[in-house]
Formats: C-alpha cells, sequence, structure tokens
C-alpha cells in the first residue's frame, strides 16, 4: 500500500464538522485525510443562495478561526467564504470530488474504497451530513420536471403557479420568497399548523400572509398525484384539482442509512432511527469506526447543528489517541 493511502484517521465529508475532526487530528499529530464526494462544505453550498443562518457567527466557528459577517447571523456566502479560510488557514487535506463506496475490515486496519483508490486507516469518521437524500411524496409525477426538492432562488418561479409542500423552516422560507418575487403560492401541509420549530421572526409573517390569503394553505392535506398542469390534492374538504406550474417539496432530508448499514452501523430501535454510538467517544457499535455531527440524530435532524457537534471533534480525536497508547 502506498504511504499516501495509510492513515490513522480517514474522515468522510468535508462539511464544518469533518473540517474539524481534521484540525483536531493534525493538532495531535496524527496522519489524517478528509474525503468529501462533492465540493467543500458541500451541502452549505447547495442551501438556498439568499439564506440566512439560523446561528450568529461565533457559534459556527471552528479552529479558533474567527469568523466576522456583516450582520449577526451569516449567509450563505460568508459562510462559504469562512470555512474556505478555514481550510486554507489549517492546511487541511482534504480530497474533494472523491467519492467512498464501502468502509470494510482489513488486515492492517479498516480498508475503504472510493472512486479514486484504497486507502487503509486504524480509525474512520463518518461526518456525513443528511442534505444529499431527500425525503419523496413517492406519488405519480414525482419524477416530472417541474418537481424540485431543492431550492436555490425565487427567479424562475415569478409569475408562476407554484406548489411548496411542508410547514417547517425551508417550506416557510421558500414560500415567502417566491411570493414576494411573484409566484402564486399555496401550501400543502400534511399537519394541522405550520410547524413548531420555524424561525420565531418568521412565523407571524407566514401567519399573517395565510390569513390575509396572499399565500394560499392547504392544511391536513396531501398530494395525491401531479401531472405536467395540475397537482391532486386531498383536503378534509374533498380532493382538490390546482393548476401547476412547479412543485417545490421541502419535505427535508435523511441521512445516508444504507451507507451507514453497510458499514456494520446498527441503529436503535426508535422512530428517528437512531444510530448507536457511546456518547463519551462517539464511536459507533463497530470498532474503530466513529460518528460525528448531524448523523448522530438519525431522523432527528434538528437536534445536530455546528454549535452543538463541534465537540464530537475533540471527544473523537482523544478517544483515537487512548486507542494509540
Amino acid at each position: 500500500m502506498e504511504s499516501d493511502r495509510e492513515y490513522d484517521v480517514l474522515i468522510i465529508g468535508a462539511g464544518p464538522i469533518g473540517l474539524a475532526c481534521g484540525i483536531e487530528a493534525k493538532k495531535a499529530g496524527m496522519r489524517y485525510v478528509i474525503i468529501e464526494k462533492g465540493c467543500l462544505v458541500n451541502s452549505l453550498y447547495n442551501y438556498p443562495l439568499n439564506m440566512t443562518f439560523f446561528s450568529t457567527s461565533e457559534k459556527l466557528e471552528i479552529g479558533s478561526v474567527p469568523f466576522i459577517s456583516h450582520g449577526p447571523k451569516p449567509n450563505r456566502l460568508e459562510s462559504l467564504e469562512y470555512y474556505r479560510r478555514v481550510c486554507s488557514s489549517w492546511d487541511l487535506n482534504v480530497r474533494l470530488y472523491e467519492e467512498v463506496k464501502s468502509v470494510a475490515d482489513g488486515p492492517a486496519g479498516h480498508l475503504i474504497t472510493t472512486t479514486k483508490g484504497i486507502y487503509v486507516a486504524s480509525a474512520v469518521i463518518l461526518a456525513l451530513g443528511f442534505y444529499d437524500l431527500p425525503f419523496l411524496l413517492n406519488i405519480p409525477g414525482e419524477e416530472l420536471p417541474k418537481v424540485k426538492h431543492y431550492y436555490d432562488e425565487p427567479h424562475p418561479y415569478f409569475r408562476q403557479n407554484v406548489i411548496v409542500v411542508g410547514a417547517s423552516n425551508s417550506a416557510v422560507d421558500v414560500a415567502l420568497e417566491t411570493y414576494r418575487k411573484g409566484a402564486n403560492v399555496t401550501m400543502i401541509v400534511r399537519e394541522g399548523a405550520i410547524g413548531d420549530n420555524v424561525k420565531y421572526w418568521v412565523r407571524p409573517d407566514i401567519e399573517n400572509r395565510i390569513k390575509e390569503s396572499s399565500i394560499r394553505a392547504f392544511f391536513n392535506s396531501v398530494i395525491t398525484r401531479i401531472t405536467e398542469e395540475t397537482v391532486e390534492v386531498v383536503t378534509p374538504e374533498g380532493k382538490r384539482v390546482i393548476e401547476n406550474d412547479f412543485v417545490l417539496a421541502m419535505t427535508g432530508y435523511q441521512p445516508p442509512f444504507d451507507f451507514m448499514r453497510k458499514c456494520g452501523i446498527t441503529f436503535a430501535n426508535d422512530v428517528f432511527n437512531t444510530p448507536e454510538y457511546n456518547v463519551d467517544t462517539m464511536e459507533s457499535n463497530v470498532k474503530g469506526i466513529y460518528l460525528a455531527g448531524v448523523v448522530c440524530g438519525g431522523l432527528k435532524t434538528n437536534k445536530w447543528f455546528i454549535e452543538n457537534s463541534r465537540v464530537h471533534a475533540e471527544q473523537i480525536i482523544k478517544a483515537v489517541k487512548s486507542e494509540k497508547h
């Protein structure tokens, strides 16, 4: 095996927590590599163009690199700039646009196969995030080009009939932004009200827009079929057929459970499909495979954020060091 393919720690995912793990490994003098299937902080890159973070700048800092933003809550562009600066400041060993296909036991440690080669590592950290796999509606017509599970900006929806599916923060933000840029917006909500976790400064806005009928909303309702020109919706008052140009399905995302299972990770028997791990060391049920960041919450993707999971990096590297001695 080539020396540049052998590591103490291999980190899968170059999001903020993956970078934090790399920083801690470097501080500990370990041979490490961060492998990312997309660009640096790929999930943040795919956020809506005009997104502002819920957290303040200092809570997003890693590696003692100051995060200075124009406002107390940074936007997407400022965050991308910040994490590029973190990566450069620490000169992190990051390999981008390289997808990990499998993690298996090998004679000298874990054997990691990617689209560009094979690595050996004593420890593997899964800092996977959850933004790659949207929850699907699983209805006829979902495959049509008019159906989007990701949202970037409002301009394409000017003077279009837009259906927004969901009632959490992303759905509410999309509904309000497209409405204000000239779209005719209808929300389809499975629950009976706007989500409890919607940002407190946004909730009055969306509730007032619905109350005044600037934005239509059907609660306790589900879409059953999508066609080129319409959507069919079952509501408490009966079936509706609504003329429609685009469906923006803001139904949330999930961790890559299949990949984790192939790594040997087991899950608790709960509604959130929570992976099993040691809360002190972050080591999973598989010896030498650790979990970091949002992936630790399973389907409860609002449990772990950058600000409260940065500590996972320190916990993991401390545990890996103790295993080596």
